[in-house]
């Protein structure tokens, strides 16, 4: 796998921690969020920008908390501890499932020179997917770190996978993978 890094962008999807029904501490996700983390250190040590796209909801506003009950609430959320961000890092608020969705995120992409993303977060089948969908509208090419991504809410890894690679032309590869991709 040949990854053009300076045209590749890094999207850490709602790797975030809350205090709510939808996002809990799980220790059966402990090895989910330290894969994030190391593909987050890799990324920052190849200068492939990060972009943390994070649920930012608004209580009593958002139709998305309809659906799933609070979760995600701005001001209320943060990353996962094991990350480490850097200053170069940029933040993406987002209210709705897919993170380009009324956001800046294409804008912030085009000034960057992207045309790859690398995408790592949760929940695959719903965030992920939605932000891969509107990646690819927007003639993104994308890869998916599996092993950095992670399912709880509706269907499962595999189905997301699939979808992922016959729908959006999407690579998949494991944390491991994409290091020795990048060295």
């Amino acid at each position: 796998m040949n990854i053009d890094t300076a045209h590749t962008a890094l999207l850490v999807i709602d790797a975030i921690d809350a205090n709510d029904s939808v996002y809990k501490s799980d220790p059966a996700q402990d090895d989910y969020r330290k894969k994030v983390a190391s593909v987050v250190d890799v990324c920052h040590q190849t200068k492939i920008p990060v972009i943390y796209c994070c649920d930012a909801h608004i209580k009593g506003l958002d139709k998305e908390l309809d659906l799933w009950g609070d979760h995600g609430l701005k001001d209320q959320t943060h990353l996962f501890p094991e990350i480490k961000q850097a200053s170069s890092d940029f933040y993406i608020a987002k209210r709705r499932y897919s993170a380009f969705f009324e956001t800046d995120l294409d804008l912030t992409l085009r000034e960057l020179g992207v045309t790859t993303v690398i995408a790592v977060g949760a929940d695959t089948n719903i965030c992920v997917l939605h932000t891969l969908a509107d990646a690819f509208y927007r003639n993104y090419a994308s890869i998916v770190v599996g092993d950095a991504t992670f399912t709880s809410l509706c269907g499962t890894q595999e189905e997301a996978f699939e979808h992922f690679k016959k729908c959006y032309g999407s690579t998949i590869v494991d944390a491991s993978e994409l290091e020795k991709a990048l060295k």
